[in-house]
């Protein structure tokens, strides 16, 4: 009688330490940084980060769900998956639909379904797939405009303008940088992207004057100086924090900026908190962590033994990489602010379930099976 046996490398196994190690550093850190929040009367600390291991615990099962996988069968489901995930997003901006989806913080982000799910972050999943999918079937073809490009278009720009309209402008940007690296990965000519990109800055530029804190925050990245208390101030108290923080840190639990000086110490600008109060080493560790963590997988991506394998690691690569290293910049102040969170450290339920079944699936692309005579 045979069976299967699994066969999981060591880029898989250094895969899955990375990302214990980021995900309990960012228990500790959510705590640490919502320590002192108050919220009707009481502090929420441990309430966010209980929240936050539940989403650990789902998105650890589904890790394993999708690291055994028939990766035949999520290329099968590739246009479920973005048909359910296009209509969750016309969801969030329905007239009628304000009781399941809430405008929260002036944005319609969020559905309701007895748990909250950012559907953006789904979204970011299901068009890598799809993706994959439609290049693995296209072949060679995806070098040619009509059938390789302008397809993807047709399915990646009515999301991103459901997402704009939330809105979710940075969210929308990076579903087609994703399908463009996709693309890319597949052999797409490099001339087609620099006519996308021609035709869609002005597109973009348009939508960002429309909306101004959009606007404000690109002109406060340009010239930092010019609003230090309005569009500029998160990134500023952030680099307060990052400067307090020395090499060393001023210790767990002991940032200052957390005391109401910095936004969303625990989420958007995770990264300020840590770095107050880890210091430069702890800002190094982290980036090394996710260095490590693009580099293994991109290794496993260039080893995956079929098309769909290779287009799918290669856009969940990314996806993680982008997610980082923004966030990162973001908080150095190098890069305009943007709503993007740091994987697998930032609160955020959907963010971390969505990071960890992309891991799950990277472990399975780099999984091995044979069968075995019982």
């Amino acid at each position: 009688m045979a069976r299967r046996e699994w066969l999981v490398g060591w880029e898989s196994r250094l895969l899955i330490l990375i990302t214990a190690i980021l995900v309990a550093f960012g228990l500790a850190s959510i705590y640490s940084a919502s320590s002192t929040l108050i919220e009707k009367g009481r502090v929420v600390g441990t309430t966010l980060v209980l929240d936050q291991l539940l989403g650990a615990l789902a998105g650890g099962l589904l890790l394993l769900l999708a690291a055994r996988i028939d990766l035949e069968r999520v290329k099968a489901l590739a246009w479920p998956i973005v048909l359910v995930t296009g209509g969750m997003l016309l969801l969030l901006v329905l007239p009628f639909t304000h009781a399941i989806a809430p405008r929260i913080n002036g944005s319609r982000r969020w559905l309701q379904l007895g748990v909250s799910v950012q559907v953006s972050e789904i979204a970011k999943l299901a068009i890598i797939i799809w993706t994959a999918m439609l290049c693995a079937k296209k072949g060679t073809e995806v070098r040619r405009l009509r059938r390789g490009l302008l397809p993807v278009l047709t399915v990646v720009a009515p999301l991103a303008l459901l997402l704009i309209i939330q809105p979710d402008l940075s969210s929308a940007l990076e579903i087609g940088l994703l399908a463009m690296v996709v693309l890319f990965a597949a052999g797409a000519r490099i001339g087609h992207f620099i006519l996308l990109g021609v035709l869609a800055t002005p597109v973009v530029w348009q939508r960002i004057e429309d909306a101004q804190y959009q606007l404000l925050r690109m002109t406060t990245f340009l010239d930092p100086g010019a609003d230090r208390l309005g569009a500029g101030y998160q990134v500023d108290q952030s680099l307060i924090g990052l400067g307090a923080g020395k090499l060393f840190g001023v210790g767990f639990g002991q940032g200052q900026q957390k005391l109401g000086f910095l936004p969303y110490p625990y989420s958007d600008f995770i990264f300020g908190t840590i770095g107050e109060e880890w210091g430069f080493l702890g800002v190094v560790f982290l980036t090394v962590l996710y260095t490590l963590f693009v580099l293994v997988a991109l290794r496993l991506a260039r080893a995956a033994g079929d098309p769909f394998r290779q287009y799918l690691a290669a856009g969940l690569t990314v996806m993680i990489g982008v997610d980082a290293f923004t966030h990162m910049g973001v908080g150095l102040g190098i890069l305009p602010t943007t709503g993007l969170v740091l994987p697998f450290v930032s609160y955020g339920r959907s963010s971390l379930v969505v990071a960890l079944i992309a891991t799950g699936l990277l472990i399975n692309v780099g999984t091995r099976r044979r069968a075995k005579v019982a």
